[in-house]
C-alpha cells in the first residue's frame, strides 16, 4: 500500500466491525458464545505470535499488517454467514 497509515488506518475500522460481530454472538449466550471466546482467545495468541516470526525472519511491518487485515476479512466472513 501507497502509505503504511492507510492500512493501519483499514485496519482498525474493519477490526471495529469484527468486534461488533463477536459481542452479537456472546450477548446471546449459549455454546456459540463460549466457543466463539475460546476461538477469539486462541487466534489472538496465534496472530501474535505469527506477527512476531513475521519480524523477527526480516519481514516487514507493512506484511504484518496485510496478514493482520487478511485474518480480520476472514473472520468477518465467518461472523456474517
Amino acid at each position: 500500500m501507497l502509505n503504511p497509515f492507510c492500512a493501519v488506518f483499514l485496519l482498525a475500522i474493519e477490526a471495529q466491525k469484527v468486534i461488533e460481530l463477536r459481542l452479537v454472538r456472546i450477548a446471546w449466550g449459549g455454546a456459540e458464545a463460549q466457543a466463539e471466546m475460546m476461538s477469539m482467545v486462541g487466534e489472538k495468541v496465534v496472530a501474535a505470535v505469527e506477527a512476531s516470526n513475521t519480524l523477527l525472519a526480516g519481514g516487514t511491518y507493512d506484511q504484518v499488517v496485510a496478514r493482520y487485515r487478511q485474518l480480520v476479512a476472514d473472520n468477518t466472513r465467518r461472523l456474517t454467514a
